[in-house]
């Protein structure tokens, strides 16, 4: 059985984005490095950031431990592992479970070009031979 915060996670305010991009991309955060790592761009208050952190953790995209009284938060699932999800709901809601149509709906709004569905064309050629070559294995 699936972990349902696992597999859909809620979705993120602009703030909430920005922070998770700084945590996937810096890894192990406290909420004093989101704060002054995100100053130029969002000026937020300690108790803003605080707040922000614990909202992504209720979400299920942070977790935390506490080192001595302070609160370190990294995330819960990688960036790309997490964009896969949300696109599956999308594929799931909009597209009747169609991945399929999903892209072929990208190919005929031209989000997705011949370059990039050729190397989409190599990337399932390549996982279909190693799943035969591992199924000949003994």
């Amino acid at each position: 059985m699936t972990n349902t915060s696992k597999s859909r996670l809620k979705s993120l305010g602009e703030v909430e984005q920005l922070v998770m991009d700084y945590v996937w991309s810096h890894g192990r955060s406290t909420s004093e490095s989101c704060r002054e790592a995100l100053a130029s761009s969002r000026p937020m208050k300690d108790s803003t950031i605080r707040t922000v952190l614990r909202r992504l953790e209720e979400k299920g995209y942070l977790r935390h431990e506490i080192e001595g009284r302070t609160f370190v938060y990294q995330a819960s699932d990688a960036r790309q592992n997490v964009a896969v999800r949300a696109v599956k709901g999308i594929i799931d809601r909009f597209c009747g479970g169609s991945a399929e149509l999903l892209v072929m709906g990208m190919v005929d709004n031209a989000v997705l070009n011949r370059k990039q569905l050729e190397r989409l064309a190599r990337k399932i050629g390549e996982k279909n031979n190693n799943s035969h070559d591992s199924e000949d294995k003994p």
